[in-house]
């Protein structure tokens, strides 16, 4: 019997050992295979999913354009000389708070949003601290003159890094309880840049880099504070439980380069070429349906017209002579239906066709020689006034997401305005009568057709 319950024993032990080793091997092949190379690939984040890619995009996007118009702000700030000389509106000194304080007021209306009250203003002091160590470092030491020469702290501008800094705040707080409020937010940020460069006050890249500071600011906050709190945010338990209908509806800023495919002074023989210029704007749509919206646009397009030189019948006492056209403005703005098609969940094509007004700003015509007596040596022989006109617009963009709140969009339009343009002359024609009559009345009707191409920063909501 001893022998029986020893041999016993030691076949069960063999068992137990053979069925260990069983398992074990057979676990080891699963975790082989579950580390394989393919699953390694399969669950490696994409570059741009990654959480720090994404939170960077768009003050990257803000810190490009910046470099990109540094060499044009002269140019641009022309155009505001131009067509808004004397504007002077002090809404960005006050605009700029709107946001936060709309987070406050939200809050203490017991409304939840992403954190609680003090968590909140822990989170927004931190970067309001980041924004103001960078935007000060910065201005002392780029020393850039303002536009309007009255100091040497123009970049950035801080009003814009503080109206983003609390558009981000608005963002972070309450954009998963409902995507209008960031749109809100963001939009008056937007409005409190436009008024820094309207005021004069701000060139365009001071503009577009202070709104740069001001989102990556908000983030590094937030990133922060988030780790003190081993978490990401209060309410995220409450917020999970919202979600949104999904449509395409968007607001978007867009800006890019105008190419006429008339020559839109052809009849009043002012200029022998096609023009080529620039468009920025807003734009936005709300979709009733995964396809159909109606939606509306805000563009202004700027067109340099390039002097016509003209010889003299008298060539040896007089030599050549330009003639100089300021440059034709059309502010235009227009409304009608949207198509929207996804292809993938990154990529969206979206198609419109817009009818609406087209305004555009009076300008001057010279004379320039050499033999004009003028510091310029130009003589303004006359004044030009385009009349309001229907304009339509149709056109194409295709978005890549970044994430299903934000994308970048390469859009395409052609605009169709058929306008006449008026000519008074000097008032010396004026006092010969029939020079007065036929110049003084003197109306041509050109044919303005032009392509855009160019990128919108696109927000969903």
């Amino acid at each position: 019997m001893k022998k029986l319950a020893l041999a016993s024993g030691i076949l069960l032990h063999l068992y137990c050992y053979k069925a260990q080793d069983t398992i074990q091997s057979r676990n080891l092949q699963e975790d082989l295979a579950a580390i394989s190379s393919d699953n390694i690939v399969q669950n490696k984040t994409p570059f741009l999913k990654k959480e720090w890619v994404k939170k960077s995009i768009a003050p990257a996007i803000l810190f490009t354009a910046a470099a990109a118009t540094w060499g044009e702000k002269e140019n641009i700030r022309e155009v505001r000389n131009r067509y808004l000389p004397t504007f002077k509106a002090k809404y960005d000194d006050y605009l700029q708070y709107a946001p936060a304080a709309t987070v406050y007021g939200l809050k203490l209306a017991g409304v939840k949003g992403r954190n609680n009250l003090g968590r909140a203003t822990l989170s927004y002091g931190t970067s309001l601290v980041i924004m103001a160590i960078l935007v000060n470092s910065i201005k002392y030491t780029a020393k850039v003159e303002r536009p309007d020469g009255s100091k040497n702290n123009s970049f950035p501008s801080g009003h814009s890094a503080m109206a983003f800094t609390n558009a981000s705040f608005l963002h972070k707080e309450y954009g998963m309880v409902n995507p209008a409020y960031s749109i809100a937010g963001y939009g008056s940020a937007a409005l409190t840049g436009l008024g820094r460069n309207l005021n004069n006050r701000h060139w365009i890249p001071d503009v577009l880099a202070g709104a740069g500071i001001g989102i990556i600011s908000t983030e590094l906050g937030y990133f922060f504070i988030d780790k003190i709190y081993k978490n990401k945010g209060d309410n995220l338990g409450i917020l999970s439980r919202i979600h949104g209908n999904d449509n395409p509806s968007f607001l978007a800023l867009k800006m890019g380069a105008a190419f006429g495919t008339t020559n839109f002074l052809k009849e009043s023989e002012l200029d022998d070429k096609k023009q080529t210029g620039f468009e920025g704007g807003l734009e936005g749509a709300y979709f009733f349906s995964k396809k159909w919206g109606v939606g509306a646009d805000l563009s202004f397009s700027s067109f340099p017209v390039k002097p016509v030189h003209v010889p003299l019948e008298n060539g040896e006492s007089f030599g050549d002579y330009s003639i100089i056209t300021q440059s034709l403005g059309f502010l235009g703005a227009g409304i009608g239906p949207y198509f929207s098609h996804d292809f993938s969940d990154k990529w969206q094509l979206m198609l419109k066709a817009t009818g609406g007004y087209s305004a555009t700003a009076s300008g001057k015509v010279f004379i320039k020689s050499d033999h004009v007596d003028s510091p310029s040596h130009e003589l303004p022989i006359a004044r030009y006034k385009p009349t309001p006109a229907f304009r339509w617009n149709t056109g194409a963009a295709l978005t890549y997401k970044f994430n299903p709140e934000l994308g970048i969009t390469l859009y395409s339009e052609y605009n169709h305005i058929n306008s006449s343009i008026r000519y008074h002359f000097s008032d010396a024609v004026e006092e010969n009568e029939q020079l007065d009559n036929e110049l003084n009345n003197l109306i041509a009707k050109e044919r303005i057709n032009y392509v855009t191409l160019g990128l919108r920063l696109t927000a969903y909501f």
